[in-house]
């Protein structure tokens, strides 16, 4: 009976003995600790516990110091987390706390502990079940390259089984090996192989910033991979570059394309031609204001019905302007440059009067937004929208001159003006038609540019300059040589301005221009007729 009593009082004593020893710190406690000792080593230190412990505040404390909102207490050793209206949580526990101590401070953040940080968050979600978040996980292993995601990055390239997801994964492990102390050379040669496979400015980037104390089998492979990069790298900017030429050559050709058949038909000088451009521009900037008010569901229609209108709109007051103005001054290109230069400041006026001076807003329907990329190119969907607009506008009008009775006649009138009066053509009303209908495909040309460039009552004189280059280029009045004419001078510009800038490349355009029509005075495809030949 002694002896029990003996034990129950050392169990007894032993139990009050370590009620007051303090408490064992995990490695989370560790972790929160470590913020307050003000050292950025420590801060890195902390977060890679934080992500090994498991804890599910882990994220929450991380995104926190993320955003300069982790404060910590250096008497405490305690961590706390300001939220966004004011109030103040303990970040181990996420319990409500009163206010911060005294001498609690912001956790410091530098450029190397940034990187920590976004490695930390990505080794966080690399296992979520969001295919996007797993991918911008390992987009962001990729450039932190750091060595404590290692395990994790392996864990979940074991599970992927999506097959995007499974090459971010393998380019993220690459990324890490190649920086990782201790990594043997097969290790870091295979890792270059395949940074080198995905061949982009970041891959690149990587290889460049690699340590420099590697064995030489490994250095050479970094050089061998970084040349091979540059290599594609400039290709792909070659191929981008077309591509940007492409796009302005479709824009230049929409401009141009109703000046050729003015120009080519009629032989007017028409300054106003930009103007009509700028009308079917204001006609989509109408057309989606009063479906913004009325009918806001049929927002990403509003282009379709823009299109039918700025033909109608600038078609109208092209007819207007040759039955009133043009008619009076046929054979005498001078007077018809002064009068449409004048009536181009009137209509300019005119909209400043109606809409204001100020840009004007015109929007872009779901399916003109946003890009896509193509190897190392981005492609972006008004763009691509606006060739293939401008192609199916050149195949129609090409269909109308060659099929239609109007087609036969102007084609008539073009190759000999008074041989087709003789055969009982109107040319009158011919004229008539066909400067309603140059200027109606200005109007349409307004409704694409409308999606790339501002709207504003100078829009037009933006353009002018450049769609009589195309057309004296291609070849006034035949509309191949205007296509051909405006995606060359959109390539060439391109590719000149990187060389020589945006505006030494336009002058070098003219001069070009210049020697090649003093070569061929009737431009890349001269017209026939006896006429023409006359």
């Amino acid at each position: 009976m002694h002896l029990t009593r003996i034990l129950f009082a050392a169990v007894a004593i032993a139990f009050v003995t370590l009620g007051s020893l303090p408490a064992v710190a995990g490695p989370y406690e560790d972790a929160i600790a470590q913020f307050a000792q003000d050292s950025f080593t420590d801060s890195e230190d902390a977060i890679g516990k934080l992500v090994a412990s498991g804890n599910p505040r882990a994220a929450v404390i991380i995104t926190a110091l993320q955003d300069g909102k982790l404060y910590a207490d250096p008497d405490s050793k305690a961590a706390f987390i300001k939220t966004d209206d004011g109030k103040i949580a303990n970040a181990a526990t996420g319990e409500a706390v009163g206010a911060l101590p005294a001498k609690a401070s912001a956790v410091r953040l530098n450029n190397k502990l940034r990187r920590v940080v976004a490695g930390a968050m990505a080794g966080l979600t690399l296992l979520s079940p969001d295919l996007d978040k797993r991918l911008q996980a390992a987009q962001s292993v990729f450039k932190s390259h750091d060595e404590t995601m290692l395990p994790t990055v392996e864990a979940a390239l074991k599970a992927e089984k999506n097959a995007a997801a499974k090459r971010a994964f393998t380019e993220a492990r690459a990324s890490i090996l190649l920086f990782k102390q201790g990594a043997s050379d097969a290790d870091k040669l295979d890792a270059i192989a395949t940074i080198k496979a995905r061949g982009d400015q970041e891959a690149m980037a990587l290889l460049t910033g690699a340590p420099s104390n590697q064995s030489a089998a490994v250095a050479s492979g970094i050089a061998g991979a970084k040349a091979a990069i540059e290599r594609n790298l400039a290709i792909w900017s070659m191929v981008q570059n077309a591509w940007y030429g492409l796009s302005l050559g479709s824009v230049l050709l929409l401009a141009a394309i109703g000046l050729a058949i003015t120009f080519g038909v009629m032989g007017v000088i028409n300054m106003a031609h930009g103007e009509m451009v700028m009308l079917g521009a204001y006609t989509t900037f109408v057309v989606q204001e009063a479906i913004r008010t009325r009918y806001p569901a049929l927002f990403d229609y509003s282009l379709l019905i823009a299109v039918p209108l700025a033909f109608l709109v600038a078609g109208a007051v092209g007819v207007l302007i040759e039955r009133t103005v043009i008619r009076f001054l046929y054979g005498r290109p001078l007077e018809t440059l002064l009068a449409t230069w004048g009536l181009s400041l009137i209509l300019q006026q005119a909209v400043r009067t109606l809409f204001g001076p100020t840009n004007r807003e015109v929007g872009n329907p779901s399916w003109m937004s946003g890009a896509f990329e193509l190897g190392e190119m981005t492609i972006t969907y008004n763009r691509l929208w606006i060739l293939c607009f401008t192609l199916a506008v050149f195949a129609l009008l090409l269909a109308m001159l060659r099929y239609t009775s109007l087609g036969l006649e102007m084609r008539a009138v073009t190759q000999n003006r008074r041989m087709a009066a003789s055969m009982g053509i109107a040319t009158s009303r011919v004229d008539a038609l066909t400067f309603g209908l140059g200027s109606g495909i200005a109007g349409i040309a307004g409704v694409a540019l409308s999606q790339i460039d501002n709207v504003s009552p100078n829009l037009g004189q933006s353009y002018i300059i450049d769609s009589f280059m195309v057309v004296v280029f291609g070849g006034v009045g035949n509309l191949w040589g205007t296509l051909v004419g405006a995606f060359s001078l959109g390539i060439a510009n391109k590719f000149l301005e990187p060389v020589a800038g945006a505006v030494l490349g336009k002058i070098a355009i003219l001069v070009l221009i210049i020697l090649f029509i003093q070569k061929r005075p009737r431009g890349l495809f001269a017209l026939k007729g006896r006429a023409v030949e006359a």
